[in-house]
């Protein structure tokens, strides 16, 4: 999604972004989990503004990710609505000391900071294709569950303990304090 500095106001404007088909290519590319099954590239709804001389932009991110539960290996749909925020004050002259930010900012219109939410920007158009799929990146769960009570696969037979129940028993953990009985002897 670019957008022109010079389209935003005092007040507050809504920009809706449903992508095309580049940017759906892109972000699939880029971030596999949209392209799975069950995935869906996101749009966004984007509120821009002027804060002075400074770009506020805040808005959410609307989409789905295929993922793979961390438990019993089945395929969800994670449903992805993540909010952002963003404060973009003018670079001037000053150039990033990092070569990555110095190189978004050429490319992209704007940098990010230290931190997600603060950045700088230069130019007449800010493409805000890599703070999306960064938002996205970071809405990627570390370890995804298809449910919260998901019982997971049985470690010894592999059955399916959400869907069947199986007679392994379950295995005892030897004591980590087991080697020192060899100590005795």
């Amino acid at each position: 999604m670019k957008l022109r500095i010079d389209s935003i106001k005092d007040t507050p404007q809504s920009f809706p972004f449903a992508g095309d088909d580049d940017w759906k290519r892109g972000a699939a590319q880029a971030i596999p989990e949209l392209a799975a099954e069950g995935g869906r590239v996101p749009g966004a709804t984007l509120r821009a503004y002027r804060v002075g001389q400074d770009l506020l932009l805040e808005g959410r991110l609307e989409g789905a990710l295929g993922l793979e539960c961390s438990r019993c290996l089945a395929r969800y749909r994670h449903a992805l609505l993540e909010p952002f925020r963003l404060l973009l004050e003018p670079s001037g002259k000053r150039i990033p000391a990092d070569p990555e930010a110095a190189r978004s900012l050429a490319e992209n219109g704007f940098c990010l900071g230290d931190e997600l939410e603060m950045g700088w920007f230069q130019g007449h158009e800010i493409d805000l294709t890599p703070l999306f799929l960064e938002v996205v990146a970071l809405a990627i769960p570390v370890q995804p569950l298809c449910r919260e009570e998901c019982r997971g696969l049985c470690p010894q037979c592999g059955v399916d303990r959400n869907r069947e129940t199986c007679d392994c028993a379950a295995p005892r953990d030897a004591s980590p304090f087991a080697v020192l009985e060899t100590l005795k002897e």
